[in-house]
């Protein structure tokens, strides 16, 4: 794990969940799988904080646990996991699309409670819908728990892993930590709940103080709220099924920049056809059949099979090979080659990067070296037809930066340089990795840069907030617009403006 991710990973953890699971993340972070003890002595902490940093962890699946030969337990961090709180905004505004605000709220709830059951996820989502609605009006139960059947059913939510109802042998001791476990059969179905009721609003302080007078003389006199039908049964949001979603966003998009609309939504009903069959780490799709993509195709095309084929046909010929055929049954059998079409998006990302940063000559020598792999000095330069000086300038400026690697091939055992070829190439998953990681240390710097710029104008934030808070009391009680006026003179037109500058920084 390199430096850059380490950081990354230990700012998310602060912002997201405070200083105390911090503190255990970074300690897991850096020296790998450790037992309960060992985390108390190296963070410092209580082991009672430890243990409910650990709960935090393990509730929003940050943390796995293994039990040992010997009987500890050992906590190992999921750096890949954490990183992906990045991407948080992006799983819910896909949810939005897809499922509009019901879909939004259910995976906005389970991502920031790590996860959650049916009942209480759909309560949730329906008292803060009925929130945002008029008076008089309410969401019901009923709607929201529609959303949430259609998010299972298409993936984007999974069932979390269960302890065994018979998990060990009545005369053995119980083992130190439960083994968790779910039948892959199991884990998109959604439990038979009659939800009925409607979102509730918030009520005011006076009616929630009543509420809790009335909750406590129920609990004193021994009466209890029996639970959910669904008690024990959790989900939790599969982001899996979202990166797949964007990688066929992505695959649509390249298909329809590169030819036009009506192949890039040829090749969206192959991907949406084969979404919940194919796995999200295949090679490629289910083959589809000719027959099959024509009658999947959206009303809205009216193209007929003789024009279909012939797309398919262009698809397949295509130097990128996005779609292969695999077969010549039911009028031609196709599949997409998703790993092709990624190494061909991440390909011309690299160029780009390269044409942005050095110049379109650069990148005509980083074209040249992808296609024919190695090349000489001399060849590079008869090749991309660029003089010999400008060429070994531009060779050794990739070379500095890592997007170029150059290969030493010795014609005799001593490695005279004499008698050595000296060939550039480019290896795409190391250039790749090294830019993924650049994008690491950038994301840890703006983090950094953003709490920094807090830290220095916080007099100001809190000053700002005051006035605001004395304004919104006073226009509650209809007062008068030149006592509002008096009040907004509380911050001056300097401070204002630095407030402004502030907003936008952290904004950036």
């Amino acid at each position: 794990m390199t430096q850059a991710e380490l950081r990354l990973c230990s700012l998310l953890l602060q912002e997201h969940f405070g200083e105390i699971v911090e503190k255990v993340g970074n300690s897991l972070l850096r020296t790998g799988p450790r037992p309960l003890r060992l985390l108390v002595g190296d963070t410092g902490l209580l082991p009672d904080q430890v243990k409910k940093a650990l709960c935090v962890l393990l509730q929003h699946d940050l943390v796995r646990y293994e039990v040992q030969p010997r009987g500890s337990v050992e906590y190992e961090a999921r750096s890949e996991r954490i990183l992906r709180i990045l991407r948080y905004p992006r799983y819910i505004y896909t949810a939005k699309t897809l499922y509009g605000d019901p879909g939004e709220l259910l995976v906005e709830e389970l991502l920031l409670h790590g996860h959650l059951s049916m009942s209480c996820a759909v309560a949730r989502v329906a008292d803060r819908l009925t929130e945002t609605m008029e008076d008089g009006k309410t969401m019901d139960y009923a709607e929201v728990s529609g959303t949430f059947v259609r998010l299972a059913d298409t993936h984007f939510i999974r069932r979390c892993p269960m302890v065994p109802e018979n998990p060990w042998n009545a005369a053995e001791p119980p083992p130190p930590a439960p083994a968790l476990a779910i039948a892959e059969r199991d884990m998109y179905v959604v439990p038979r709940l009659s939800l009925a009721g409607k979102g509730k609003r918030r009520r005011s302080c006076d009616e929630e103080e009543d509420g809790q007078r009335k909750a406590k003389r129920q609990k004193q006199e021994g009466g209890s709220s029996e639970p959910p039908p669904d008690d024990g049964i959790y989900w939790q949001v599969n982001l899996e099924r979202f990166h797949q979603h964007f990688r066929d966003q992505a695959l649509v998009s390249a298909v329809s920049s590169r030819m036009d609309q009506t192949s890039s939504e040829v090749v969206r009903t192959m991907l949406r056809m084969s979404e919940v069959t194919t796995a999200s780490g295949a090679s490629h799709t289910q083959p589809l059949s000719s027959n099959e993509i024509f009658r999947a195709l959206p009303a809205g095309y009216n193209i007929g099979k003789q024009v279909l084929d012939q797309y398919l046909a262009l698809l397949a010929d295509d130097p990128l090979e996005f779609v292969g055929k695999s077969g010549d049954s039911g009028g031609g059998t196709y599949t997409v080659n998703l790993h092709k079409a990624l190494a061909s998006l991440a390909t011309a990302t690299l160029e780009s990067i390269v044409e942005e940063r050095f110049g379109s000559r650069c990148a005509r020598i980083f074209r040249l070296l992808l296609r024919k792999k190695h090349l000489e000095q001399k060849q590079v330069e008869d090749f991309a037809m660029i003089p010999a000086k400008e060429a070994k300038d531009m060779l050794y400026r990739m070379l500095s930066e890592n997007l170029v690697s150059l290969q030493e091939i010795p014609k005799t055992p001593d490695h005279a340089p004499s008698r050595t070829f000296y060939l550039y190439t480019v290896n795409v998953a190391a250039a790749a990795r090294m830019l993924l990681h650049r994008c690491y240390k950038s994301a840890a710097n703006l983090m950094e840069r953003r709490q920094h710029e807090t830290r220095e104008n916080k007099r100001l934030l809190e000053k700002s907030q005051r006035v605001e808070a004395i304004l919104a009391s006073m226009q509650a009680t209809g007062a008068e617009e030149e006592q509002l006026r008096e009040v907004e003179e509380m911050l001056t037109g300097p401070e204002r403006q630095q407030l402004e500058n502030l907003k936008r920084n952290v904004n950036k």
